[in-house]
């Protein structure tokens, strides 16, 4: 058995500029970190070698890549021909609640896959292979950081290029600060799921427009300006930049928020926080707040009809956590 992990991310600033549309005219950045909460994929050899059976939130099982419903999983086995083999998937949190979860399944397969043909493969060979599977052949309406994020790891400022290259910088600070921010972060389950693929694609569109793409223009500086905040330890210049970046986003697609969301958002602000966003593309999942910890009591009573989830940070990205002598 080969088992490999991917975690999902919180991104903080900047969403929306990694798409297509926008850095391709412009450049975009984002700064995110990965979180403990992760996709968990095994593989085995199968008992019949001319069979593949796949087990998520269905169970498949194929002769043929063609009988695949699945679509990351029929485009990933379709290009590296493999059979006779059983795939299960688990994660810690449901998918379409804002932590790039289809990307991290992405990510996770692809080194499955390698692993399994006995290939090393780079975390950035790793990103880029899942954008393309999920931009370029299976044409979703998405950006990039979640590639990246899922494959590296850790918190990191991801710059995208007009030709397609992917800088990738860790932000550094001493450890007082990383811990201040774990401890300042709260993050709640508002419930629901999204189509990220909707609203992203109607956000690329506006992007198109000089209106929007001046919004998103101010959510990159606002991105690089807490991106030299955080490496100077200025880890409180979190709250007023993700409050500013959230206004920003909030008028670049329709579905990004609604009266329910504004509602937490406005609690919140008024209980302490000092700013905060919704996670993932929009219109349901996990909302992020930036608090001082004298306020944080106040934050959870407000909040009390909300699920609190822990916070923390990852650091090691796309993983191989088990895997057995027999594939070595």
């Amino acid at each position: 058995m080969i088992i490999t992990r991917a975690p999902f991310r919180v991104s903080f600033c900047g969403g929306g500029s990694d798409l297509p549309s926008f850095y391709e005219r412009y450049g975009g950045c984002v700064l995110s970190t990965s979180i403990r909460k992760y996709m968990y994929l095994t593989l085995h050899k199968y008992f019949y070698e001319d069979q593949i059976v796949l087990k998520y939130s269905q169970t498949e099982t194929v002769h043929s890549f063609s009988e695949i419903k699945h679509r990351i999983f029929k485009q990933c086995l379709t290009d590296f021909g493999i059979r006779g083999i059983e795939i299960s998937s688990m994660a810690d949190i449901p998918a379409g609640t804002g932590l790039g979860s289809s990307s991290s399944f992405t990510v996770a397969l692809l080194h499955l896959l390698y692993t399994y043909i006995g290939q090393y493969v780079s975390k950035y060979k790793l990103a880029k292979e899942a954008c393309d599977v999920e931009i370029k052949k299976l044409v979703e309406p998405i950006g990039k950081q979640d590639q990246f994020a899922a494959a590296f790891g850790g918190l990191k400022f991801y710059e995208f290029m007009a030709n397609g290259f992917v800088n990738v910088e860790p932000i550094i600070m001493c450890k007082e600060s990383y811990e201040k921010l774990e401890n300042n972060l709260k993050m709640f389950y508002l419930g629901g799921i999204h189509s990220a693929s909707e609203i992203l694609k109607e956000q690329s569109d506006n992007i198109r427009l000089d209106e929007k793409a001046m919004v998103q223009k101010k959510m990159c500086s606002i991105t690089r300006t807490l991106k030299e905040e955080l490496q100077k330890n200025n880890v409180d210049a979190m709250g007023d930049l993700l409050h500013e970046n959230w206004m920003l986003k909030k008028s670049l697609a329709s579905g990004i928020s609604n009266s329910m969301i504004d509602d937490v958002y406005e609690r919140a602000i008024k209980a302490g926080a000092m700013g905060g966003k919704l996670l993932g593309a929009g219109g349901a999942g996990f909302m992020i707040f930036y608090v001082k910890e004298d306020k944080q009591v106040d934050l959870k009573k407000a909040l009390s009809d909300l699920r609190e989830m822990d916070f923390e940070m990852d650091n090691a990205g796309a993983s191989i956590i088990h895997i057995d002598k027999d594939f070595l």
